[in-house]
């Protein structure tokens, strides 16, 4: 009788396990930027990451922030160190001193990323 206990135990943990996984998505990027902004002006970049999960098992690892095809912001996180929620938010500040290209991408440890998010800032004279 045990025995059936411990066997129908792991067979619902196991199931629990695998339709958290199946419905679990990628991790996504929003980008909350000015469209214009004054020539030496701080300019705020807020990302927020969703994503379905945040467990040891599945959780976002890793966003990262690039101004014009360089990298300017990252985090890294592992089943020790994880975002503080599924959802979160992040904020840098940058002097604006030329047009800008702002990408974020974050991504899933086990399903990867839905792609980046890309906004483009106008810095005025």
């Amino acid at each position: 009788m045990k025995k059936m206990v411990t066997v129908a135990t792991l067979s619902v943990l196991v199931f629990c396990l695998s339709v958290g996984v199946a419905t679990a998505d990628k991790s996504s990027v929003t980008l909350e930027v000015p469209q214009s902004v004054q020539k030496g002006a701080e300019l705020t970049i807020r990302v927020t990451v969703t994503h379905s999960a945040n467990t040891a098992l599945h959780y976002t690892e890793w966003l990262k922030v690039t101004v014009n095809q360089k990298e300017v912001a990252r985090w890294d996180y592992t089943s020790n160190s994880r975002p503080e929620a599924a959802v979160f938010t992040k904020e840098l500040k940058l002097k604006a001193v030329e047009n800008m290209e702002i990408t974020a991408q974050a991504s899933c440890n086990n399903h990867g990323s839905k792609g980046p998010g890309t906004v483009k800032v106008t810095v005025r004279e």
